[in-house]
């Protein structure tokens, strides 16, 4: 992988398909190398695993108590639907992914399908959110390590995760992958574990009773809570599965893009079926749905019932290994998609540019400020800091989600007109595509009746009108030097506006 042109090189690079084919961030300098070091890519391991990473977290394994405590047994319901409606935005946007890999992914094919704009306010906004995403991680496994070993203040261990993991992010993308692949194989390995044991004690192999199928009908019933029960449940299970998109950023940076994002996508989506509906259904048909230990830490709560020794322990240090690895991946991400902005002019050309090892340094060190920043919040406000940080994050996986099913359905239409086909496809077109927006126009209802996520809804639609008007009004001048020049320096010209095909 090459270094992108330097400021000093007035020739534009041409632009060409070689990027895509051997690839490799698109917006690395098109010249592909004729002998690629291996280290510089994302094996395909890597890409199944940090998709898998940034889906398997406190969502799942916290997350799912709040589920289940607002809807009871019928949570079922709400997981079904929440997963349906994940099948059909990752193979909508996998779609795109495979028949044009880039580290934007779904801001550029935003960009290409409604037009500059929106494509750089989806990246801006998407970027902001994950920014704040990997401050709250840190702050996250920060506390719970401090509440096991006090020994050091939260700000302290706060500290050091961002440090080592900005370094991890800072060294090449290869050592990146494998760190994640670990942390999150780690992860799988425990709900594996977990399914394995709620299994057993479901059959009675275990010394523990089996409850059979009792807890699914007693306590008030499937659905105790009613058809609100399970629209609110809706609204947690669907904000868990946020950052789920990361693996079309990852692509772009596997030797075979096309290739290798079609099979990650098949792959990735039954093991979130599998994990998520799986651990769910075991923890319902294992203890009361009104269980206290069930609503506040769900894993903990079916393994002390399946008599597994210091499980309290076992499963804080998974949901630490979680957030470290969700931080891990995060941090990958944002940076991938500033550097996609910083390639299409939208965002300041220094964090365009990539060391020897084809890395965004100046990208990476962008978007771990914020996380440091928190550092310093978790020594002035150790208590409430997170809180505040998650509330900020809001509702923005829906719109993210939202725009990406409108793009896929625009370029789709755009590739089939110009008769190509991409290597991975939405089953069903247009239907299934009309009936994933249907589910989220559904769900954002739904979201409105309830006073306190009308307020999320609310600021996430003030804080996308403002990255928007920002870009239309500070990025223009960029994009008329760019028409007048018919190419960038760095060789991303129009990538914006160009079609799919």
């Amino acid at each position: 992988m090459t270094s992108p042109c330097s400021p000093q090189d007035p020739s534009p690079a041409p632009r060409s398909s070689s990027s895509v084919i051997h690839g490799g961030n698109r917006e690395h300098s098109p010249q592909a190398p004729s002998q690629p070091a291996q280290s510089s890519y994302l094996k395909p391991r890597h890409l199944v695993m940090m998709a898998l990473g940034s889906a398997i977290g406190t969502g799942l394994f916290v997350g799912t108590g709040a589920a289940v405590k607002t809807a009871g047994p019928a949570v079922l319901i709400s997981y079904l639907v929440a997963c349906t409606l994940l099948v059909l935005v990752m193979r909508a946007l996998g779609e795109m992914a495979a028949a044009d890999p880039s580290s934007g992914a779904f801001s550029t094919y935003a960009g290409k399908a409604m037009g500059p704009t929106m494509g750089r306010a989806l990246g801006w906004l998407w970027w902001a959110q994950i920014v704040v995403v990997v401050a709250a991680e840190a702050t996250a496994a920060a506390q719970l390590v401090t509440e096991m070993w006090p020994g050091l203040p939260q700000w302290v261990w706060a500290l050091v995760f961002m440090v080592a993991f900005t370094v991890i992010n800072l060294v090449r993308v290869g050592t990146l992958g494998e760190t994640e692949f670990w942390f999150a194989l780690l992860k799988v390995a425990a709900v594996v574990g977990f399914l394995v044991v709620g299994v057993l004690m479901l059959l009675n192999v275990l010394p523990a009773p089996s409850p059979g199928l009792s807890n699914l009908t007693e306590h008030g019933g499937f659905m105790p809570n009613g058809l609100t029960g399970v629209a609110a449940a809706l609204l947690v299970v669907v904000f868990a599965f946020g950052g789920t998109e990361l693996v079309t950023i990852a692509a772009a940076e596997t030797e075979d893009p096309q290739t290798n994002v079609a099979r990650a996508i098949r792959t990735i989506l039954v093991r979130i079926l599998i994990f998520y509906v799986g651990s769910v259904t075991v923890m319902v048909l294992v203890l009361p749905w009104n269980n206290e230990g069930l609503s506040s830490s769900p894993f903990v709560a079916v393994l002390t019932e399946a008599g597994i020794p210091g499980a309290d322990v076992l499963m804080t240090v998974v949901i630490i290994l979680a957030l470290l690895s969700a931080l891990n991946a995060n941090i990958y991400g944002s940076s991938r998609m500033l550097f996609s902005l910083a390639r299409r002019g939208s965002a300041p050309r220094s964090l365009g540019r990539t060391s020897e090892r084809g890395v965004p340094r100046a990208a990476v060190v962008a978007s771990v400020v914020f996380g440091f920043i928190a550092v310093a919040l978790n020594y002035v406000w150790p208590a409430t800091v997170l809180n505040v940080m998650l509330n900020v994050i809001g509702s923005t996986c829906l719109v993210v989600w939202g725009v990406a099913l409108v793009s896929q359905i625009i370029l789709r239409r755009r590739a089939e007109r110009a008769g190509v086909s991409s290597p991975l496809k939405m089953w069903a077109f247009p239907w299934l595509s009309y009936f994933a927006l249907a589910l989220l126009a559904a769900i954002v209802v739904l979201g409105l009746l309830d006073p306190s996520v009308r307020l999320q809804f609310i600021a996430t639609f003030v804080l996308v009108c403002l990255i928007a008007l920002a870009c239309k009004l500070l990025i223009r001048g960029d994009d008329g030097e760019r028409r007048r020049s018919g190419a960038s320096r760095d060789g991303a010209a129009h990538d914006d506006a160009a079609p799919l095909v």
